[in-house]
């Protein structure tokens, strides 16, 4: 790679040994993807962990004097106040959240703890340059945006917001990022539920660039977010393509950049049909909790579950997991107060996939997101996936269906 004299000053140390240490874990992945050169970027989402590794990481690199050029906004952890207040989490692990957040606040951190960034805090511009990780982050920035990033890992982001470049590879570059799958929606996009078994069907879709016709003309921000995390999760896609949607695919001509598709697929009700019995437990049943929020849900979201169950009280818990701005905005709105009085909770800054949930280990929730689902399996936590009003009624009654 060819480094400007800055970044080569970077690399030997100038800067202090954690800066350096980021620049060569930035040149050597330059030089696995036969980057040319670095390119500075304007933004960076960090998908922070504290668990052991990454926590180790971030604080290495601020042993080393390193502080972000960029300051990029983070995934969320678990929020220490609530979950201490409530007593749910360990000593130890309040601990790792607690040395985690020092780390992260002292590298320069904006510490948002919110895995929806792309939607309010840490909105790109078209063809804007950023380092996003984060398994929705990554596509509706490139998609919805306009703007470029890679899928950053949590550690890569970490470093381009430390040295204030990434190299220039993949996505970055106008020629990868044409479509190269032409998917054909056939079925009925009834709710934003539907978004999430669409992003679902990535084994079907297959490598590549999907490029999808068929859609309704409007498309909310929870439905894009929905198609994004769930192709994310289940194919590792870091773009797609709308036709007449996305600002890169106002046409098909324009979106497969003149060139014809590699294939074609067909998605049709069977399709979704099948990818939600096959991700989901069968339903008929009993249930203990229900959560929501992977992704972080919006206001709206929050809104629309506090006028299902107003004047209602709900059999099951309920965890409704949101950023802290949404939190704010709904005690403000009253919407948080409607809930508690369910007895559900609007819980800011917290993962589904973290330590505070002990408590649900071996029993069966319900969600609306197949990526709810699929990350607290490791902690024995299991999931019917229902569309939202199912599920918020399942958390009225004790049943799903």
């Amino acid at each position: 790679m060819e480094l400007t004299r800055e970044e080569m000053d970077m690399l030997h140390g100038k800067y202090g040994t954690g800066a350096a240490y980021a620049m060569k874990i930035q040149a050597a992945i330059g030089e696995s993807f036969d980057a040319k050169r670095m390119v500075p970027i304007t933004r960076a989402h960090v998908a922070l962990s504290n668990q052991d590794a990454d926590l180790w990481f971030a604080e290495k690199l601020l042993a080393g004097g390193a502080h972000c050029k960029v300051s990029p906004t983070v995934n969320p952890g678990f929020c220490l106040s609530f979950f201490k207040e409530r007593r749910m989490v360990s000593d130890e692990d309040a601990d790792l959240m607690q040395r985690t957040h020092n780390a992260y606040k002292a590298l320069g951190a904006t510490l948002t703890y919110n895995c929806t960034p792309y939607v309010a805090t840490n909105v790109p511009n078209f063809g804007e340059i950023c380092a996003f990780s984060e398994s929705s982050a990554t596509p509706y920035v490139n998609a919805v945006w306009g703007a470029r990033s890679n899928r950053e890992g949590a550690n890569s982001a970490l470093c381009a917001a430390i040295t204030g470049v990434v190299p220039e590879y993949g996505l970055l570059l106008d020629e990868n990022r044409y479509g190269d799958i032409l998917v054909e929606v056939q079925a009925d996009m009834k709710s934003d539920f539907e978004y999430h078994l669409l992003g679902y069907c990535g084994k079907k879709i297959g490598s590549g660039i999907p490029v999808f016709t068929g859609l309704p003309k409007h498309i909310g921000k929870e439905a894009l977010t929905n198609l994004g995390a769930q192709l994310n999760t289940s194919g590792a896609y870091g773009m797609y393509h709308i036709v007449g949607f996305t600002p890169e695919a106002q046409t098909l001509e324009q979106a497969f950049g003149g060139k014809e598709p590699k294939r074609k697929v067909v998605i049709t009700n069977q399709d979704l049909e099948e990818i939600l019995e096959e991700i989901s437990l069968k339903g008929n049943r009993e249930i203990d909790f229900a959560m929501f929020g992977c992704p972080h849900f919006t206001l709206d979201q929050a809104a629309h579950i506090a006028e299902r169950v107003r004047g209602k009280k709900l059999k099951k818990e309920m965890w409704i997991l949101v950023s802290y701005h949404v939190k704010e905005l709904a005690d403000r709105m009253g919407i948080t107060e409607v809930i508690e009085e369910a007895g559900g909770f609007l819980v800011p800054d917290t993962c589904p996939d973290q330590p505070c949930w002990r408590h649900l280990k071996g029993k069966v929730g319900v969600t609306e997101s197949p990526k709810c689902a699929y990350y607290p399996k490791r902690r024995g936590i299991d999931f019917v996936i229902r569309d939202l009003d199912t599920c918020i009624e399942a958390a009225l009654t004790g049943e799903v269906v």
